[in-house]
């Protein structure tokens, strides 16, 4: 279903140019209608109501006074809605980067909660210049690196990570412990002494919650039971049985604030904002992706670059830490009619007010609650059906969500994010350096030819190799592909004297894999073999003729097919065993 909403750029329409195509607000205003005003006002209300429980949640898992997740829903949304271009993406908070800031920062900031907020803050304009350096520099497309499958591993991780932080609450316990396992032997030893009303408090609250979120999708079900608990502490004995609780938020909007501390003052700081960039880009992209592809519409993944930046530097200056556009909050903004990025405007005013004059209603709001809303949300990225998917398409695929999973459980977020990237790559690069050679046949009763590991039945041609390389033919896989090739020659039940070489799968061939085959094209003829290369791109014919492969080889030009070889082969051969049998008889 398409939804109706600004007109999406198309080949119709002229792109916006100069300032107009960074200040994206100007474009979508221009086009705005005036039925859609209530439409906006609702989903912008609808949004506040999830997005102030849920932000004081995120915020203490960050290790931050609860107003700075709020702070994080107020100014970040409006930037966002500036320069961003997708109509519906929320922007805010998120479980994983707040989980990742709480646990890398404390120890950066050395028990002192100002310095703890200060690292926070200069965390998220940091992210703000990378944001910037990379849409000047058009890295939108970098972030790739991170494949949805890496994604996959990781979530299911800092799910469990986070989850563990927010059970000791759960059960009215102290918890502790810095690695995953340590937390889970210090919280088994700490049940003895759980706090009963505490524990059925909280778990009163997940039932509602999950209710919720199956019964009522889309409704600020967490605002009722933020509500429904003051209200019990405030009249009821619950109040004297020993909860923890949030206590008095200050009232009022922030104050503009550069952070104090500067990049060279904090160790490691870069690092953390780095991952934090990764995770809040590629879960700002794909949410964005999947929610303007289910409403007709396209995002642009450069210019998102730069609303990423912009609310996050609007964040470090006001008090906040580190954003992203998630996509629970912007199905949140969605299912309640959004058509354009100014229901995140009228969210930051509904907030704003909030925090002038209804930030005394919290101060009985248990942090139980507030740990029942971050389990119920990190639920969701615990994505079995998925694990179940990738391991029957790829077991590949597979191992490397199973490694960003593990890295993250022994490793914390940080480093687990950045183990799991570099285990990634380095695992692409290795499958990259030992492509697959395909050793071709011919279909039966037919001219084409393909991969006969996949099809047995395909036909062998006697004294003849045809090989494809399924991969660019470059300086690290050259080894790998001679000695595939070798290996096979050697294998062969019978000599071999005439190799093609299909490159139709090989869009990239530099000196080094030339240079491959030309050596290849040498051992042959020393052993009475030809060489013959097919189906190559123009590029690398270019590089092929370069080095001289034409000349050793013979025509490589884009006429010649593997069955043209095969029929010249087939002919010599019956000519020479035609001339060879006068002879024989001769001799005879």
């Amino acid at each position: 279903m398409v939804q109706e909403g600004i007109p999406a750029s198309s080949s119709a329409a002229a792109p916006a140019r100069g300032w107009r195509a960074i200040l994206v607000s100007v474009q979508w205003l221009t086009n705005y209608r005036l039925r859609w005003l209530s439409a906006d006002l609702v989903a912008g209300l609808t949004l506040a109501a999830y997005g102030i429980p849920v932000s004081l949640a995120y915020a203490t898992l960050a290790g931050l006074p609860a107003q700075y997740g709020i702070y994080g829903y107020l100014v970040g949304g409006i930037f966002y809605a500036l320069f961003g271009s997708s109509r519906q993406l929320a922007i805010g908070p998120t479980s994983a980067i707040s989980m990742l800031v709480g646990a890398t920062v404390v120890d950066m900031a050395g028990g002192d909660p100002e310095r703890f907020a200060s690292i926070a803050a200069l965390t998220a304009v940091l992210i703000a210049a990378m944001c910037l350096l990379g849409w000047i520099l058009r890295l939108s497309s970098l972030v790739n690196f991170i494949s949805e499958t890496i994604l996959v591993g990781f979530k299911a991780g800092a799910a469990l990570t986070i989850a563990l932080t927010q059970l000791p609450k759960l059960f009215g316990v102290k918890g502790g412990g810095e690695q995953f396992y340590e937390r889970v032997a210090i919280l088994a030893g700490q049940l003895p002494s759980t706090h009963l009303p505490v524990l059925a408090f909280g778990l009163g609250a997940l039932a509602l919650l999950l209710l919720g979120e199956k019964y009522l999708p889309g409704r600020p079900v967490a605002l009722f039971v933020v509500a429904l608990s003051v209200v019990l502490l405030a009249v009821t004995p619950l109040g004297v049985m020993g909860f923890t609780v949030v206590g008095a938020l200050p009232r009022g909007l922030p104050g503009f604030h550069f952070p104090s501390l500067r990049v060279r003052d904090v160790d490691g700081i870069v690092p953390l904002a780095f991952a934090c960039l990764l995770l809040s880009y590629v879960e700002s992209v794909s949410a964005a992706r999947a929610i303007a592809q289910k409403n007709g519409y396209e995002i642009d993944p450069r210019q998102e670059l730069l609303a990423l930046g912009a609310a996050n530097l609007a964040v470090g200056v006001f008090h906040g830490y580190p954003v992203a556009g998630g996509l629970s909050q912007s199905s949140v903004n969605d299912k309640a009619g959004a058509k354009s990025p100014l229901a995140l405007v009228f969210a930051s005013m509904a907030i704003g007010l909030c925090l002038m004059f209804l930030t005394g209603l919290l101060i009985n709001l248990p942090n139980v609650v507030l740990a029942a809303i971050v389990l119920v949300a990190v639920k969701g990225l615990v994505d079995i059906r998925e694990f179940r998917h990738v391991w029957y398409a790829s077991r590949y695929e597979f191992m490397v969500s199973m490694v960003a999973f593990i890295a993250v459980l022994l490793l914390g977020i940080l480093k687990g994010v950045i183990f799991a990237v570099l285990a990634s790559m380095l695992l692409l690069i290795r499958r990259a350096a030992h492509p697959h050679v395909a050793v071709l046949g011919r279909i039966p009763g037919t001219h084409q030819y393909s991969d006969i590991e996949r099809h047995p039945d395909n036909e062998l041609i006697p004294g003849v190799l045809m090989f494809r390389v399924e991969a660019s033919l470059v300086y690290f896989n050259t080894d790998h592909v001679r000695a595939t090739v070798r290996e096979t020659i050697r294998s062969a039940t019978q000599p071999v004297k005439l190799v093609i070489v299909d490159l139709s799968n090989s869009p990239a061939v530099d000196i080094a894999g030339a240079r491959m085959l030309a050596t290849l094209h040498a051992d042959l003829a020393e052993a009475g073999g030809i060489l013959r290369i097919v189906a190559a791109h123009g590029s690398v014919r270019d590089m092929l003729r370069a080095e001289g492969l034409e000349q050793q080889v013979g025509d490589i030009g884009r006429r010649v097919s593997v069955d043209d070889l095969i029929g010249t082969y087939m002919h010599e051969l019956d000519v020479k065993i035609a001339v060879a049998g006068p002879v024989a008889k001769k001799m005879t």
